[in-house]
């Protein structure tokens, strides 16, 4: 599986409750077999039931504060 690692940083905020990291589809693929994990404070990755919203050529990844991280997925 490939990976991108994220920073809290690369989050934007979408509305007052919400932050959101942006892809191509190019990038990761359509998200069906996309997991997305959070860095834990030990280090490790723990993996998180987070929300995909999709457009025509972007998917979007949502939560409700920023965090570090990476998503895997199949190229």
């Amino acid at each position: 599986m490939a990976q991108i690692i994220f920073n809290k940083e690369d989050f934007t905020k979408s509305n007052e409750k919400e932050y959101q990291l942006e892809y191509d589809v190019n990038e990761i693929g359509k998200g069906s077999d996309l997991i997305v994990e959070r860095l834990t404070e030990k280090g490790d990755y723990e993996i998180i039931q987070a929300p995909l919203r999709r457009s025509s050529d972007k998917i979007f990844i949502i939560w409700d504060t920023p965090f570090n991280g990476r998503i895997l997925f199949d190229l």
